[in-house]
């Protein structure tokens, strides 16, 4: 990284962070392009879980190539100057690799579902209906790699 002193290195950060915001991009590669998709997400020992229709392009993607790459910021704010290049941006985000499964088994996407809900906030709400989960799938995104980054003051 460049900017060293903005490198996040401690592993409990990384987890605040992955723990902490609502949004994950995820980038696959569609031949020779990329294809990036913001998802809403979950967290747990170093997994990402995401929801999806059983069919699509992004399904079909990752049918081909499993490995992506991701993104997700917390807590980021804008810092107004008096002048244009006094503005800056405080924030913290995680960028990272994983090799990207598709769940299809009832208890799979049961226990994919529960961390998505407690990750925003409703992690009593575990009780899913059978017809719901039969039209979806989980993808559970395994992390090989990840670095995180800040910039301003986050004591």
């Amino acid at each position: 990284m460049r900017k060293a002193k903005q490198e996040i290195r401690d592993e409990k950060i990384l987890a605040e962070i992955l723990s902490g915001a609502i949004i994950c991009r995820v980038a696959m590669l569609d031949g020779d392009r990329p294809y990036i998709i913001p998802f809403n997400y979950g967290y747990s020992d170093g997994c990402l879980f995401i929801h999806s229709a059983p069919e699509g392009k992004k399904i079909d993607l990752l049918k081909q190539n499993p490995e992506v790459c991701f993104e997700v910021e917390d807590k980021m704010e804008i810092t107004k100057g008096e002048r244009a290049c006094d503005w800056s941006t405080r924030y913290r985000s995680v960028v990272g690799y994983a090799n990207a499964e598709i769940l299809s088994d009832e208890a799979s996407k049961q226990q994919g579902l529960e961390v998505i809900m407690a990750q925003h906030g409703a992690p009593e709400l575990v009780e899913f209906n059978s017809k719901n989960l039969g039209r979806m799938v989980i993808l559970k995104l395994t992390i090989s790699s990840m670095t995180g980054k800040q910039s301003g003051n986050w004591t």
